[in-house]
């Protein structure tokens, strides 16, 4: 048996959004769904999912989720043996976007959290077709199961998250950055300024797909998460 994959989701997203990664991947090797849903900060939660995490394990992490995949290499990058990050920005967030994040948070805890989740991914984010509106659902429907108080305490952990520079500069360690085309929420040229850090990194672009790449092209995502974890552990 290969490797165990620990999969970490974006706000307010949960095991659902790696449904067909989960399904195809678990037919090789040990897959694992970390929520990122204690604490308030990229730290605190990560401190939750390292505790818990199997001695050796790839991680993946999209938004979010990338992270925290971020902060269990500097925690312990002899336990992480890959990495994988989609849609993860590795700067600290900047006052403008903070600040629309405040408005977010303002209108979940008056009862309007399927507005604020039409803010978080917003259409342009997403890829433009007949498909959108079932992926809005499914998004939607994530957001109900998890609830308020998840999205607020995801929300300061995005406002709180720390700048991510040393860390890629230190992270010995195969990495695979995945990009969606049409993401606007974390634009390619910084995948590629990730890809660029990262001593031994690939950058990979998925067509057609936005901020939610593992949901809107399913199989291209599987099969560049099943080629890089099949691939050799050497560093070149």
């Amino acid at each position: 048996m290969s490797e165990p994959v620990l999969l970490i989701p974006g706000v307010m997203c949960d095991a659902r959004l790696f449904a067909h990664q989960i399904e195809q991947l678990s037919l090789n090797r040990p897959v694992m769904v970390a929520l990122p849903t204690h604490g308030t900060s990229v730290e605190e939660i990560s401190a939750v999912i390292f505790k818990q995490a199997p001695a050796s394990f790839a991680v993946v992490g999209i938004g979010l989720g990338g992270q925290i995949a971020l902060d269990l290499v500097r925690r312990g990058v002899n336990r992480v043996s890959r990495i994988v990050l989609l849609s993860t920005d590795p700067l600290a967030e900047n006052p403008q976007v903070a600040a629309a994040r405040d408005a977010r948070i303002v209108a979940a805890r008056a009862g309007r959290l399927a507005q604020a989740m039409i803010e978080e991914y917003p259409d342009a984010s997403l890829t433009q077709s007949d498909a959108l509106p079932d992926l809005r659902a499914k998004v939607q429907l994530m957001a109900e199961t998890l609830g308020e108080g998840v999205f607020i305490r995801q929300s300061r952990a995005m406002q709180r998250r720390p700048d991510q520079q040393k860390t890629l500069r230190r992270a010995l360690l195969p990495a695979l950055i995945l990009a969606g085309a049409r993401d606007q929420t974390v634009p390619m040229r910084r995948h590629e300024f990730i890809a660029g850090l990262m001593p031994f990194a690939k950058l990979q672009v998925i067509e057609g797909a936005g901020t939610l790449a593992p949901l809107e092209q399913p199989e291209a995502v599987t099969a560049a998460l099943e080629a890089f974890l099949q691939g050799p552990m050497l560093l070149r």
